[in-house]
């Protein structure tokens, strides 16, 4: 496969001497950085093209009475390695404080693996107005759009959300599927790319290419959100996957990558489970999300565990928080969003999982907990990081494509 040839790249892998635990007000943290990719002062959240807005006025909603005043209870479900967590990894130190300030017991779960399967999990419920038990959800922006457009989630009220107000960067204030945030508020962003371990693999990979080679057969992993896999893929194939493309460009991905099953290549395609796959040995490499391979350096103790941008480019996400249409417990909810974008909470966090931080002066923040990671580009990417590395969103499909090409994928990836 040809790389991209229209911008100029390098490889982007964290150092050994990076990984580091220290405390920063009081919490461990993980902390692996980037090398010589200073990140300056601004974030770059633009390259984002979530989707379009539902067409039409909404209708009105018949929501559910609000009990968080007698009840002080909160239930979140979220993606794994994804929240601060103390040395034990049983409670967050951020949510820890969260609850002795206001009161509020949260039950924090780490529910979500993949899109698609929770949706599938809790739309029928949704739709038939029955509780899925849970006051947060955080999905990826497409099914974020998905969720209002099929008005599953209620409404916001800014006006109880100052830190959300004030400090949520400009970029994301007014996206397309959700104008004015009326509805969700981004959690975090990040990367899609190659993770591998340096030391098991003997090499560096610094392409998708090279991870087609007899030594890894059988020990590659790639992830269910086809987003993600299919886009990389589709970007080492020349696509420029932000602009005007198809099926056939689509397809030609989806062949691709099913051959590489039938060949024996890949081992599993999952949500965050691959995880497992990765510490387990039983896997070395794969198309993997940023954050989760410098946890997993952390968590394993092995400096050698690499996140890198292929040079045909990777690919930009954010997830959202969001407050299911039968929560009765939206106010506790919002206080919860409102808490997480004071910029020092944010900043804890980001710390800690290393993937974009969406919080405008966590960066500063950053600075007194470690001065290193506030030039993390992982964390705090430039227009000119993301610029040089070809990372760019996966275009907006309509509602037709997205049955379409998920049924693609299903069928041609899914079912191997």
């Amino acid at each position: 496969m040809t790389p991209i040839p229209r911008r100029a790249r390098r490889q982007l892998s964290p150092p050994a001497a990076a990984l580091t635990r220290a405390a920063g007000a009081g919490l461990s943290r993980r902390a692996l950085l980037g090398t010589g990719l200073a990140a300056g002062s601004g974030l770059a959240l633009t390259a984002c093209a979530p989707p379009a807005p539902p067409s039409g006025g909404p209708a009105s909603l018949d929501l559910p009475r609000d009990v968080s005043d007698e009840e002080k209870i909160l239930k979140w479900a979220n993606w794994t390695a994804y929240l601060d967590m103390n040395g034990k990894e049983t409670r967050s130190p951020t949510l820890e404080a969260f609850i002795e300030k206001t009161g509020i017991e949260v039950s924090y779960s780490e529910d979500i693996d993949d899109n698609d399967s929770y949706y599938a999990k809790i739309g029928p419920q949704l739709r038939a107005d029955q509780s899925i038990d849970r006051d947060i959800i955080t999905m990826t922006d497409w099914m974020a759009a998905r969720i209002i457009r099929d008005q599953l989630c209620q409404p916001l009220e800014l006006i109880q959300m100052p830190n959300v107000v004030n400090n949520l960067l400009q970029p994301l204030k007014d996206v397309s599927f959700d104008p004015g945030r009326q509805h969700s508020i981004t959690w975090q962003s990040g990367f899609a790319g190659i993770g591998y371990n340096r030391d098991k693999i003997g090499r560096e990979l610094k392409t998708l290419d090279d991870l087609w080679t007899d030594d890894l057969k059988g020990r590659i992993v790639v992830l269910s959100e086809f987003r993600d896999t299919a886009g990389l893929v589709m970007q080492s194939q020349g696509v420029d996957i932000e602009s005007d493309w198809g099926r056939a460009e689509f397809e030609s991905a989806l062949d691709f990558i099913e051959q590489k099953i039938e060949e024996g290549y890949i081992r599993k395609v999952k949500g965050n489970s691959y995880m497992e796959d990765l510490t387990s040995g039983n896997a070395v490499a794969g198309i993997t999300w940023s954050g989760d391979i410098f946890v997993l350096a952390f968590d394993t103790g092995d400096p050698s565990w690499t996140f890198t941008i292929p040079e045909s480019g990777g690919t930009l996400w954010s997830d959202n928080m969001m407050v299911p249409i039968t929560s009765t417990h939206r106010r506790n909810a919002q206080r919860l969003m409102d808490y997480y974008y004071d910029p020092a909470v944010a900043a804890q966090v980001a710390a800690w999982v290393n993937y974009v931080c969406p919080v405008d002066g966590a960066q500063a923040e950053m600075e007194k907990i470690d001065p290193e990671l506030a030039e993390s580009p992982w964390i705090f990417p430039t227009a000119e990081f993301i610029a040089d590395n070809n990372v760019q969103s996966f275009r907006v499909l309509d509602a037709d494509e997205d049955i379409e090409f998920a049924d693609l994928w299903s069928t041609k990836v899914m079912g191997n």
